[in-house]
C-alpha cells in the first residue's frame, strides 16, 4: 500500500536553505502537478498488477510444462516395461512349445 495524499515532504527537502520562486505561483503549479502525480501513481500500480499477472501465468505454464515432461517420462518407462514383459512372455511360450515337442 502506498499513501498518495497527503503528500509527505522528505526531511532533506525541509532542511535545504535555498528559496525558490515559482512562476506561475505555487498554488497553480501544485494544482497542475498533484493530479498528475496521483494519476501516475495509480497508473504505476495498474502496470505492476498487470506485470505480476503475466509473471504468475508464465510460472504456471512453466510448471505445467515441467509436469507434462515428467509424466511423459513416466509413461515411456511404463510402456517399455510392459513391452519387455510381453516379449519375455512370448519367448517363454515359444520355448515351452519347443520343449513340449521334444
Amino acid at each position: 500500500m502506498r499513501q498518495l495524499l497527503p503528500l509527505e515532504i522528505p526531511e532533506s527537502a525541509e532542511s535545504s536553505s535555498g528559496q525558490y520562486f515559482y512562476e506561475p505561483d505555487v498554488i497553480n503549479v501544485l494544482d497542475d502537478l498533484v493530479p498528475r502525480y496521483i494519476e501516475t501513481q495509480i497508473y504505476q500500480g495498474l502496470l505492476e498488477a498487470v506485470a505480476s499477472e503475466h509473471s504468475a501465468r508464465m510460472v504456471a505454464m512453466q510448471n505445467a510444462t515441467d509436469n507434462a515432461k515428467d509424466m511423459i517420462e513416466d509413461l515411456k518407462l511404463t510402456m517399455n516395461k510392459v513391452r519387455q514383459e510381453t516379449i519375455t512372455k512370448e519367448l517363454l511360450e515359444v520355448i515351452g512349445g519347443v520343449a513340449a515337442l521334444n
